[in-house]
This record gives C-alpha cells, structure tokens and sequence, in this order.
C-alpha cells in the first residue's frame, strides 16, 4: 500500500508564535511579578512542569500558576491567576488568526489529492483554544492534542494512536514537523516517513529531509 497520510506537527509547523526572532504577541504582563516570584524562579518552575502539562495533568493553566505558588510555599492570589490566564489564553489565539496562506494552499493540495490529513500536537488546553475557530480546522480528519490522550511525543504510543484513528498503518503515514520535543525521531521510530519543516525555524539542524517552503511537501511526498 502507498503512502496515504500525512501528520503534521501544529506549532512552528502550521502556526508560529514568532517573527523576525521575536514573540509575535509581545507579553504584556509580568507573569513572575504578579505571582511575587523573580523571572529565574518562574521559569525553572514553568520548565519543571512541562511534561505534566503536555499529559494533561493540571487540568487548566491556573492549576498550573497554583501548583507553581505552592511549590515555592506562596499563596496565589487568584484574581493575579485569572489575570494571567484571560492574557495567555489571548496570547496564543494570535497566531492561530494569521495563518500563512502558504500554509493553507498545501493542505488544500493534500487534500485535492486523496490525502488524510492529521495532528499531533504537544500542548496544554489554552494552548489551543483558537484551534476550532481557525481557518486550519476544517482540512483535517483527526486530531491528537496531546493534553487529552495523557501523553505526548516522543512517546511511540502517540504516533499509534493516530494511526489507528486514521485507519492507517505506520509505514502508510508520513510525519511533518519542525523537530521540537524529538518529535522527527518519535515518528520514525514508530515506521513512519519524516520531513523536517524549516521553513519557520531555519536554524534546527536534523538528519531528515528538510523543507524550507510549505510547497515543497506535495512533491517531496511517496507516490501513492
């Protein structure tokens, strides 16, 4: 059987958070400040609890900011945490409303071309709230927020999940990403094809086939 899927990773691989080097919403808030904690002291606490998030075990972002004040023997103050949380939930819906045109033009050729088209995503819930209003949603036959299956790539069970919810085999799929989390080894591992899609992060060096443009997928693709 040829190949007939293809599964995408989502951020800085559909949508990016970032232009010319910089963070595409400019936070305006002061996370750590607001939380009575320094910026080291936030960010070694956010990183601790990567993992966890991506699993789905803190059901929503303010779970996380209460676990971090606990952690650090603080008692958060909850409308700081609301604050925080109507902000991040803004921050990411903005770059799921500029979606490249580039972008849609090859999902839509995938799917003029009998393609079934699938997500893998590693997030936490607000990460991905813009996702049902985004003009992406409509192209794809199943997808995999890794916050709602309680487990995330690299994990070898992730990438099977997907496949079987498209009804494919592994060695029928091929895997876009832009190799964050080792999601490019992940999938090949699992059996799959693997493209590395540099075009909104040139700078990560992989030893799979790199893409620089988004038109370039439909003709590097297995016949099928």
């Amino acid at each position: 059987m040829g190949t007939k899927a293809v599964l995408f990773d989502l951020y800085e691989t559909l949508i990016t958070e970032f232009a010319d080097g910089r963070r595409i919403s400019g936070r305006r808030y002061d996370y750590p400040g607001l939380l009575g904690l320094s910026e080291e002291q936030f960010k070694l606490e956010w990183r601790r609890r990567v993992e966890q998030r991506m699993r789905g075990e803190f059901a929503t972002f303010p779970d996380v900011i209460r676990d971090i004040c606990r952690g650090r023997g603080l008692d958060a103050d909850e409308q700081a945490v609301q604050s925080l949380y109507q902000a991040r939930i803004q921050e990411k819906r903005i770059p799921f409303e500029a979606v490249r045109p580039d972008i849609l033009d090859m999902l839509e050729t995938l799917r003029s071309h009998g393609w079934k088209l699938g997500l893998i995503s590693n997030c936490s819930e607000e990460e991905v709230l813009g996702w049902g209003d985004s003009p992406l949603a409509g192209y794809f036959d199943d997808v995999i927020f890794s916050y709602e299956v309680e487990c995330c790539k690299p994990d070898p069970s992730i990438y099977e999940l997907a496949c079987r919810r498209l009804q494919m085999q592994p060695e029928d799929c091929v895997f876009v990403g832009d190799g964050g989390s080792g999601e490019l080894d992940g999938a090949h591992q699992a059996g799959m094809k693997v493209f590395h899609a540099v075009w909104f992060n040139p700078y990560v060096e992989s030893r799979y086939v790199q893409l620089s443009a988004p038109v370039q997928l439909a003709a590097a693709l297995p016949v099928s």
